[in-house]
């Protein structure tokens, strides 16, 4: 069944469900209601409120700066056009990496305060303790795995990971710890698609790409990067599918015109 066909609340388990059948997940980003609303009524199966929003739409370098309160006031502006779609909300930097007490009050109010269904965080067995407090409290954790942007400084760079073996053995334990250790599903960025095959038939979660080849079990891209509104860095795994940014340029160009040639508005446009 396609995903615009689709009639019930996507969860955890249709999206297990949809690994074992052989149906693809397809998974975008949102940050605002209308944003969202789009995506929810043309079938996507996840919405991410991702920490990204910092770079495409508060305008950082970086994930990094992105604060709880940032996500928490995006994820409840999503929340409030989904319907059908599952709502995952990244965990920001320093939002559960220090303690996992805190990494679970703080996924706690995404679910409570934001309207989320399950919370994604970065890091392979160094967090998997955090992933299985955070599940055993009943809230589902999506894990992400390969460029991990909140470690992008000890990683040196925004670069392919797992190139060679002994880093690609230990993504594929990894995922198996992070498995074990409750997540739903596990983001795989940036990886070498032969890789991102192996780990997918390695665990029996779901596996989501972005970078990571046609062997995974779905795909995520972050909207403003697919519809062509945000060009200060594009990724070589990003496709274009629309130039919503010029088409925005192009109307308001117009619209400018014609405030100064006096055409708007015109006198079908006024009482």
């Amino acid at each position: 069944m396609s995903t615009q066909g689709r009639l019930n609340k996507v969860t955890t388990s249709s999206i297990r469900e949809m690994k074992k059948s052989g149906e693809k997940i397809a998974m975008l980003t949102a940050y605002d209601y209308a944003t969202a609303l789009i995506l929810d009524r043309a079938g996507v199966d996840i919405i991410l409120i991702g920490d990204t929003l910092g770079m495409v739409v508060l305008g950082y370098e970086s994930t990094l700066p992105v604060t709880m309160e940032d996500m928490l006031h995006h994820t409840k502006a999503v929340s409030r056009a989904t319907q059908k779609a599952m709502v995952v909300a990244d965990m920001p930097f320093m939002s559960y990496q220090s303690s996992a007490e805190e990494a679970l009050r703080n996924a706690g109010r995404f679910l409570k305060e934001a309207g989320a269904h399950a919370v994604k965080l970065e890091g392979g067995r160094d967090v998997a303790a955090t992933v299985q407090k955070i599940t055993a409290a009943g809230i589902p954790v999506m894990a992400h795995l390969g460029l991990t942007p909140q470690s992008i400084h000890q990683l040196g760079g925004y670069k392919v990971q797992g190139k060679d073996e002994a880093v690609a053995n230990r993504i594929i334990e990894d995922a198996k710890v992070l498995e074990e250790a409750g997540a739903f599903s596990l983001v795989l960025e940036c990886v070498p698609t032969a890789l991102a095959s192996k780990v997918t038939e390695a665990i029996s979660i779901p596996t989501i790409g972005i970078g990571a080849g046609v062997g995974c079990d779905g795909q995520v891209l972050v909207i403003n990067d697919m519809l062509g509104m945000f060009d200060r860095f594009v990724p070589r795994f990003v496709k274009k599918y629309g130039d919503v940014g010029t088409a925005i340029k192009e109307a308001v160009g117009s619209y400018i015109d014609e405030v100064r040639s006096g055409q708007f508005p015109g006198p079908e446009h006024s009482y």
